[in-house]
Protein backbone atom coordinates (compact mmCIF):
# COMPACT_ATOMS: atom_id res chain seq x y z
CA UNK A 1 0.00 0.00 0.00
CA UNK A 2 1.69 3.34 -1.06
CA UNK A 3 2.03 6.07 1.50
CA UNK A 4 -0.94 8.47 -0.07
CA UNK A 5 -3.48 5.14 1.04
CA UNK A 6 -1.87 4.81 4.44
CA UNK A 7 -2.52 8.58 4.90
CA UNK A 8 -6.35 8.16 3.86
CA UNK A 9 -6.33 4.78 5.72
CA UNK A 10 -5.50 6.48 8.79
CA UNK A 11 -7.75 9.41 8.65
CA UNK A 12 -10.48 6.98 8.17
CA UNK A 13 -9.57 5.19 11.20
CA UNK A 14 -8.88 8.48 13.38
CA UNK A 15 -11.97 10.00 12.67
CA UNK A 16 -13.90 6.76 13.45
CA UNK A 17 -11.86 6.60 16.70
CA UNK A 18 -12.85 10.67 17.14
CA UNK A 19 -8.71 10.97 17.89
CA UNK A 20 -8.63 14.37 17.75
CA UNK A 21 -5.19 14.57 18.23
CA UNK A 22 -4.34 11.80 15.53
CA UNK A 23 -6.89 13.30 13.14
CA UNK A 24 -5.28 16.94 13.23
CA UNK A 25 -1.54 15.29 12.29
CA UNK A 26 -2.97 13.68 9.59
CA UNK A 27 -4.57 16.56 7.99
CA UNK A 28 -1.35 18.66 8.14
CA UNK A 29 0.30 15.97 6.55
CA UNK A 30 -2.06 15.68 3.91
CA UNK A 31 -2.20 19.76 3.28
CA UNK A 32 1.60 19.63 3.10
CA UNK A 33 1.28 17.07 0.25
CA UNK A 34 -1.23 18.58 -1.34
CA UNK A 35 0.69 22.15 -1.36
CA UNK A 36 3.26 20.05 -2.71
CA UNK A 37 1.52 18.68 -5.41
CA UNK A 38 -0.22 22.39 -6.69
CA UNK A 39 3.50 23.51 -6.82
CA UNK A 40 4.73 20.24 -8.89
CA UNK A 41 1.81 21.03 -11.25
CA UNK A 42 2.59 25.04 -11.13
CA UNK A 43 6.22 24.15 -12.31
CA UNK A 44 4.85 21.57 -14.85
CA UNK A 45 6.33 19.05 -13.55
CA UNK A 46 4.22 16.19 -12.94
CA UNK A 47 0.13 15.89 -13.53
CA UNK A 48 -0.25 13.22 -10.86
CA UNK A 49 1.40 14.92 -8.15
CA UNK A 50 4.73 14.33 -6.33
CA UNK A 51 6.34 10.83 -5.73
CA UNK A 52 7.21 8.79 -2.80
CA UNK A 53 10.38 9.92 -2.16
CA UNK A 54 8.96 13.36 -2.83
CA UNK A 55 6.15 12.88 0.21
CA UNK A 56 8.76 10.88 2.33
CA UNK A 57 11.10 14.39 2.23
CA UNK A 58 7.72 16.34 3.32
CA UNK A 59 7.85 14.29 6.33
CA UNK A 60 10.98 14.02 7.07
CA UNK A 61 10.88 17.83 7.09
CA UNK A 62 7.14 17.60 9.10
CA UNK A 63 9.40 15.83 11.68
CA UNK A 64 12.59 18.43 11.89
CA UNK A 65 10.23 21.28 12.30
CA UNK A 66 8.35 20.02 15.19
CA UNK A 67 11.83 18.23 17.00
CA UNK A 68 12.58 22.47 16.58
CA UNK A 69 9.37 23.48 17.81
CA UNK A 70 9.51 21.31 20.50
CA UNK A 71 12.97 22.38 21.95
CA UNK A 72 12.11 25.84 22.08
CA UNK A 73 8.67 25.50 23.92
CA UNK A 74 10.34 23.55 26.28
CA UNK A 75 13.04 25.95 27.06
CA UNK A 76 10.31 29.07 27.17
CA UNK A 77 8.80 26.75 29.70
CA UNK A 78 5.73 25.77 27.54
CA UNK A 79 5.65 21.78 28.41
CA UNK A 80 1.98 21.30 27.72
CA UNK A 81 3.06 22.76 23.93
CA UNK A 82 6.37 20.95 23.47
CA UNK A 83 4.38 17.25 24.53
CA UNK A 84 2.11 18.37 21.34
CA UNK A 85 5.01 18.73 19.17
CA UNK A 86 6.16 15.08 19.74
CA UNK A 87 2.62 13.51 19.85
CA UNK A 88 2.74 14.96 16.06
CA UNK A 89 6.29 13.63 15.50
CA UNK A 90 5.24 10.20 17.19
CA UNK A 91 2.36 9.86 14.30
CA UNK A 92 4.68 11.57 11.74
CA UNK A 93 7.20 8.67 11.91
CA UNK A 94 4.77 5.89 11.87
CA UNK A 95 4.38 6.35 8.12
CA UNK A 96 8.56 6.87 7.65
CA UNK A 97 10.68 3.76 7.01
CA UNK A 98 13.01 2.38 9.82
CA UNK A 99 15.67 5.05 10.52
CA UNK A 100 19.48 3.62 9.82
CA UNK A 101 21.07 3.68 13.30
CA UNK A 102 25.09 4.35 13.34
CA UNK A 103 26.53 1.63 12.17
CA UNK A 104 24.23 1.51 9.41
CA UNK A 105 24.62 4.79 8.72
CA UNK A 106 28.54 4.49 8.70
CA UNK A 107 28.68 1.73 6.09
CA UNK A 108 25.71 3.33 3.90
CA UNK A 109 28.69 6.41 3.61
CA UNK A 110 31.54 4.29 2.81
CA UNK A 111 28.83 2.18 0.37
CA UNK A 112 28.25 5.74 -1.22
CA UNK A 113 32.09 6.90 -1.15
CA UNK A 114 32.95 3.58 -3.12
CA UNK A 115 29.58 3.91 -5.62
CA UNK A 116 30.71 7.34 -7.20
CA UNK A 117 34.43 6.35 -6.90
CA UNK A 118 34.86 9.96 -4.50
CA UNK A 119 38.34 10.81 -4.18
CA UNK A 120 38.00 14.58 -2.29
CA UNK A 121 35.60 16.90 -0.55
CA UNK A 122 34.90 18.17 -4.27
CA UNK A 123 33.10 14.55 -4.58
CA UNK A 124 30.36 15.45 -1.51
CA UNK A 125 27.59 16.24 -3.76
CA UNK A 126 27.74 13.17 -5.64
CA UNK A 127 28.16 11.11 -2.43
CA UNK A 128 25.42 12.97 -0.85
CA UNK A 129 22.92 13.35 -3.64
CA UNK A 130 23.65 9.14 -3.88
CA UNK A 131 22.86 8.66 -0.42
CA UNK A 132 19.64 10.65 -0.72
CA UNK A 133 18.31 8.84 -3.74
CA UNK A 134 18.50 5.30 -1.58
CA UNK A 135 18.14 6.41 1.79
CA UNK A 136 15.09 9.13 2.12
CA UNK A 137 13.88 9.15 5.08
CA UNK A 138 15.75 6.67 6.35
CA UNK A 139 18.40 9.05 7.17
CA UNK A 140 18.99 12.46 8.80
CA UNK A 141 21.10 14.02 6.43
CA UNK A 142 22.00 17.40 8.35
CA UNK A 143 24.28 14.36 10.48
CA UNK A 144 25.40 12.12 7.83
CA UNK A 145 27.15 15.97 6.15
CA UNK A 146 29.82 15.82 8.49
CA UNK A 147 30.41 12.11 8.38
CA UNK A 148 30.61 12.43 4.33
CA UNK A 149 33.01 15.25 5.22
CA UNK A 150 35.34 13.89 7.91
CA UNK A 151 35.64 10.82 5.23
CA UNK A 152 36.71 12.91 2.05
CA UNK A 153 38.60 15.65 4.20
Amino acid sequence: MDLRSRFNEGLKDAMRAKDAARLSTLRLINAAIKDRDIAARGEGENSEGVGEDEVLAILGKMVKQRQESARAYEEGGRLELAEKELAEIKVIEEYLPRQLDEGECNAAVDAAIAEVGAASIRDMGKVMAALKSQFTGQMDFGKVGPMVKARLG
